[in-house]
């Protein structure tokens, strides 16, 4: 079975959209492009550079700076795993903190870094064998993608999951700093002029609130399996 398809993840934060990605990319054996990550480097680079400060985002200064940001994905043969550089910087660590976490949205609305990503972003898909996942991917990046998967669960979940993901790196942080956070970026995302989270009208949509992870990618494979049959025919 050797059709070629992309694959759309969109949905809300810290509701598993990467790991879903993941899985598939391993399974199926398939290009997996982290658009997150990708925004999550641009604010990192933005912090670095004096472009945020105090959650102020400086437009003229990020505008002059735009064109010199330049990021990839490489996997790691050792961690077995897909990690973002930024500017030949391995980033992946620091993206994940939760400062980048409380500015990301606020670039992700910015047009020149939608723009540079998007551009980017579809020019990976070209040849297919991609599954992507972000806020606007079956909306926005790619429209004509065979399947189209739109994640989320219950809110209080995800912010249990995206705390017991950052606890550890950061002791000071609470649970009710990360609730308000999501909450915030939910707002954000879906809010936004440009590009805002919403159902494609041909997306599959999948809450993950009670499901164990077995249960969810054991119907998402069988949703791909039966897609590529289908397109076999």
């Amino acid at each position: 079975m050797n059709t070629k398809i992309n694959i759309a993840i969109d949905g809300h934060s810290s509701c598993g959209k990467s790991s879903i990605a993941k899985f598939i990319s391993k399974k199926f054996e398939m290009i997996y492009v982290d658009s997150g990550a990708m925004y999550r480097a641009v604010t990192y680079y933005c912090l670095k550079n004096m472009i945020i400060i105090n959650n102020k985002i400086d437009l003229d200064l990020l505008r002059k700076h735009i064109h010199k940001i330049d990021i990839v994905f490489r996997y790691n043969k050792v961690h077995k795993k897909i990690e973002t550089f930024l500017n030949e910087e391995n980033v992946e660590l620091f993206i994940r903190s939760f400062e980048v976490s409380q500015n990301v949205s606020k670039i992700s609305q910015i047009k020149e870094v939608r723009d540079k990503l998007i551009n980017i972003q579809q020019n990976i898909i070209k040849n297919k064998n991609v599954v992507m996942d972000g806020r606007d991917i079956g909306t926005k990046v790619m429209p004509n993608a065979e399947i189209k998967l739109f994640i989320t669960a219950d809110i209080n979940i995800r912010a249990q999951r995206r705390f017991d993901e950052v606890k550890d790196t950061d002791s000071e942080l609470t649970f009710d700093q990360v609730l308000n956070n999501l909450r915030e970026r939910d707002f954000d995302d879906e809010n936004r002029e440009l590009n805002p989270l919403i159902k494609a009208s041909d997306c599959i949509l999948f809450n993950n609130t009670s499901v164990t992870e077995e249960q969810q990618y054991h119907f998402i494979s069988d949703l791909i399996k039966t897609k590529k049959n289908i397109l076999c025919k």
